[in-house]
């Protein structure tokens, strides 16, 4: 029996469901999900294993036009998941603007396979989906168009047997006991930030980047120290809020999730600080996992 394993590159634009579709594919919560654009800012890999074959999803940044050295290195992540792709995953949905025709043109000129989820097919009705699914077939000739529904886990059953009927022969990249490439620490960082997204409105999120800096398992509960930093002593004020109640259940939310990801009690503890301009510098990005 043959074995075949291989790079799906899940990309689109902000909002078009990308985590929530990963999410889906893989059976666990790797990238974080709100209803905001901008959400993922790293590549996340979630591997998914069967007997004769590997899928190793690559969740990147939405493409975005950079402001930032962030949004640069955001890119970056895009760039480098367009270079080792097999197959490209395009998520799309109705109500965003197309992606820009150089994304478009690369991934049909790649002579990589391509299949285009047109995602959110539960809020249009069967004429639309419909129509939608025809107009990406125009525009990505040899492409395999299918609706679905990430959040209803519609026709994700068709979508991932035609993945796993492009992937080339080949051995896994990763140990089949693997479910991503990174760290715990990562994942609980994530999380903190996706409460922050959930919790704060306007452009705190945006200006938020967490850390975390100790992560201690004891015998019956694991010790987290985590910081948050912000751009300005305004966010800072807004982060802790008054009496310190804003930053004690965003404290508690996260820590809730935490708890029920890596299966353990959990003792956290998060500091606030003022670290000006860090999405323009290149020192700070880089301590922040972004190169």
């Amino acid at each position: 029996m043959e074995h075949k394993s291989g790079f799906v590159n899940i990309i689109g634009l902000p909002n078009a469901g990308k985590s929530t579709l990963m999410n889906a594919l893989v059976g666990e919560k790797l990238s974080i999900i709100t209803s905001k654009a901008q959400t993922t800012r790293h590549r996340i890999m979630g591997i998914v294993n069967g007997e004769d074959f590997q899928i190793v999803y690559s969740d990147t940044p939405g493409i975005v036009k950079p402001h930032y050295k962030l949004h640069e290195s955001m890119m970056k992540f895009v760039h480098s998941a367009f270079e080792d792709a097999d197959i490209f995953l395009l998520v799309t949905e109705k109500s965003e603007d197309q992606l820009q025709d150089e994304y478009l043109a690369k991934i049909n000129d790649s002579g990589k396979p391509v299949i285009v989820a047109v995602n959110k097919v539960d809020l249009q009705s069967q004429e639309q989906a419909l129509l939608q699914v025809k107009e990406w077939e125009q525009k990505m000739p040899g492409a395999v168009v299918i609706p679905v529904s990430a959040l209803h886990k519609f026709n994700l059953d068709r979508l991932f047997e035609t993945l796993i009927e492009k992937l080339p022969v080949s051995l896994p990249y990763y140990p089949k006991d693997e479910l991503t490439d990174r760290s715990m620490r990562f994942f609980v960082s994530e999380i903190i930030r996706e409460k922050i997204l959930l919790y704060y409105k306007q452009e705190i999120p945006y200006s938020v980047e967490v850390s975390v800096d100790e992560y201690k398992e004891k015998e019956n509960i694991t010790h987290i120290t985590s910081t948050i930093y912000v751009a300005r002593e305004s966010q800072k004020a807004i982060i802790i809020g008054h009496q310190g109640k804003s930053i004690k259940g965003l404290g508690m939310a996260a820590r809730k999730d935490i708890e029920e990801f890596i299966e353990a009690r959990v003792y956290l503890e998060l500091r606030v600080k003022v670290s000006k301009d860090w999405r323009d510098d290149s020192q700070q990005l880089k301590r922040f996992g972004y190169e």
